[in-house]
């Protein structure tokens, strides 16, 4: 047996904070030990074995099977390991997750890979608004690590982005790369309104319909083939998506801006 596998019994009536369950803790336990994990039910605690089926397994790392749309902080704090979620997950997905991989084969909500400092997270559906930014009250987003989204995001994906990679291979809602500090977002769709407000350095890949460009972003004129093929390959190889195929090989317009804030960061449109 190298892993574990937990499969829900039923939906839970209210939220369930799963942040005790991460490959790196239930790889030292056993499955009464498991089972014994105590998780927050709305003002209530239950245990893990009152809300999973418990079973070994013989992938690595720890495996959710079910619908876990209720289900918030999967993967908080991750620091090492494997985590798999078989069906949708709730809030906060790889909140403040520094290491390791996080792949939810399904869709998550609001927040996910906030304030991600390292390893990466893989989601084959769709994301809600503020994927990859910063809490509340917090200075900074996303840190570092990658973040590939399959499907769509909501609005205000990578705002105060400082570090790292967000792919995304659908569209993006409004704000795409709000204040953005650095770091790369490509996006292979369309996005939504008022994309890089307030940008003050990064870069932002438009590998599909180009948007309206706005006043404060101006035309760069100097040859930047080399830092563009950087950019590219990283991309392509990074995220593995097949709407990046290809993209070092294109022939981008760079444009600088947010003029109305640092204006040192880029876009690149086709």
């Amino acid at each position: 047996m190298s892993g574990w596998q937990l499969t829900l019994k039923a939906a839970p009536a209210l939220r369930l904070d799963l942040a005790a369950l991460l490959p790196e803790a239930l790889a030292a336990l056993d499955a009464a030990g498991i089972a014994q994990l105590r998780l927050a039910h709305g003002r209530e605690w239950l245990t893990c074995g009152d809300v999973f089926d418990i079973a070994p397994s013989a992938s690595d790392g720890l495996t959710l099977i079910g619908d876990l749309s209720r289900c918030d902080r999967i993967g908080h704090r991750m620091a090492a390991g494997t985590l798999r979620v078989v069906g949708d997950a709730g809030h906060q997905l790889g909140l403040q997750m520094s290491g390791g991989l996080l792949r939810v084969e399904g869709s998550a909500r609001e927040q996910a890979a906030v304030e991600l400092s390292g390893g990466s997270i893989e989601v084959t559906g769709n994301l809600g608004d503020w994927a990859a930014s910063a809490l509340p009250g917090s200075q900074d987003g996303m840190r570092g690590g990658a973040l590939v989204v399959h499907g769509h995001v909501g609005a205000r994906c990578a705002d105060r982005l400082r570090r790292g990679l967000v792919a995304i291979g659908g569209d993006a809602g409004d704000f795409l790369a709000s204040r953005l500090v650095a770091g790369t977002v490509a996006l292979a769709g369309r996005c939504g309104a008022h994309p890089g407000y307030l940008m003050r350095r990064g870069s932002v890949v438009f590998a599909g319909a180009a948007p309206a460009i706005p006043a404060t972003y101006v035309p760069s004129d100097y040859n930047f083939n080399v830092a563009w093929a950087l950019i590219a390959r990283d991309i392509e190889r990074s995220s593995g998506l097949a709407a990046f195929t290809g993209l070092a090989q294109r022939t981008p317009q760079r444009w600088v801006g947010d003029r109305a804030a640092d204006g040192r960061g880029e876009w690149f449109t086709f």
